[in-house]
């Protein structure tokens, strides 16, 4: 699924990463907890979360992930982006719960880890 295309199930905006709207992500995950976020083993990965702070984007840096969800509504600080534009990181808020943003997305067909 291409990043364009989550936009517009999601009603999602682009926070940082416009450049990058055509890659495509095979899986999607869900949380908040950046430990399991670490457990990963994965490629082709967008990440769904809450969690709106720095912290977020140090864990998908380390886990090699390049696709972030901001959901319930959250909107990235100028720190967040930042950070993200250095890693070559997309950012999307979505004005969604995880839970309504991830049954659009597995809907839409983007598979789950497991």
């Amino acid at each position: 699924m291409r990043i364009k295309d989550i936009l517009t199930i999601i009603d999602g905006t682009v926070a940082c990463g416009n450049n990058r709207m055509n890659d495509e992500v095979e899986t999607g995950f869900a949380s908040d907890l950046m430990s399991d976020v670490l457990t990963l083993q994965t490629n082709n990965l967008v990440l769904i979360t809450g969690l709106a702070n720095v912290q977020t984007i140090r864990t998908a840096e380390v886990a090699d992930i390049s696709h972030i969800i901001l959901a319930r509504n959250k909107k990235a600080s100028p720190e967040l982006l930042a950070l993200a534009s250095e890693n070559n990181q997309v950012i999307i808020e979505c004005p969604y719960s995880m839970f309504k943003t991830c049954g659009l997305l597995y809907n839409a067909g983007l598979k789950a880890i497991y």
